[in-house]
């Protein structure tokens, strides 16, 4: 699909959400992005929100601060899509923190919803992305490298935890 085609899903996607769910404001600003680097990481974790145990998210500030794009807004909203875009689900930002990697705790582990839930998972898991994105930036990933940790609530489809 023509990425205007794309785009024209995406707005009556959001389109649908404000009438679906009153207090979602037809006029605010959205983000529009997929989780993860591959179609079936995008897909996964966009179920594992619908099916309700992820309510957290985290990438590499290195990431925003090449692309500002990428910087979640604490009380924003973002469009989550699949990896070739389509729309999928919205999500509210409730927080935003940057920590080092090797200081995320077991909460924020437990709240991305993935895997066991243990931080160990998170830790392999996160490592391995963390360090496909860092060649990507031409970066060197490491224990102290920023992580930005987003908390966030399913806003539509409604119903769907």
């Amino acid at each position: 699909m023509a990425v205007n085609g794309m785009q024209a899903r995406q707005e009556e996607f959001w389109r649908a959400a404000c009438r679906a769910v009153p207090e979602l404001p037809p006029t605010a600003d959205y983000q529009v992005w997929h989780f993860g680097d591959s179609e079936a990481l995008a897909r996964d974790l966009a179920d594992l929100v619908l099916r309700g145990p992820k309510r957290a998210t985290a990438g590499l500030l290195w990431d925003a601060e090449f692309d500002s794009a990428m910087m979640p807004v604490q009380g924003g909203y973002s469009l989550v899509t699949d990896h070739a875009g389509a729309p999928l689900l919205i999500i509210r930002t409730t927080q935003v923190e940057v920590r080092p990697y090797d200081k995320v705790d077991a909460d924020f582990a437990a709240a991305e919803g993935e895997g066991d839930g243990s931080l160990q998972y998170w830790r392999d898991a996160h490592w391995s992305y963390f360090s496909r994105r860092c060649a990507a930036l031409g970066r060197t990933p490491g224990e102290d490298m920023p992580v930005i940790l987003e908390r966030f609530s399913l806003i539509y489809p409604v119903g769907s935890s």
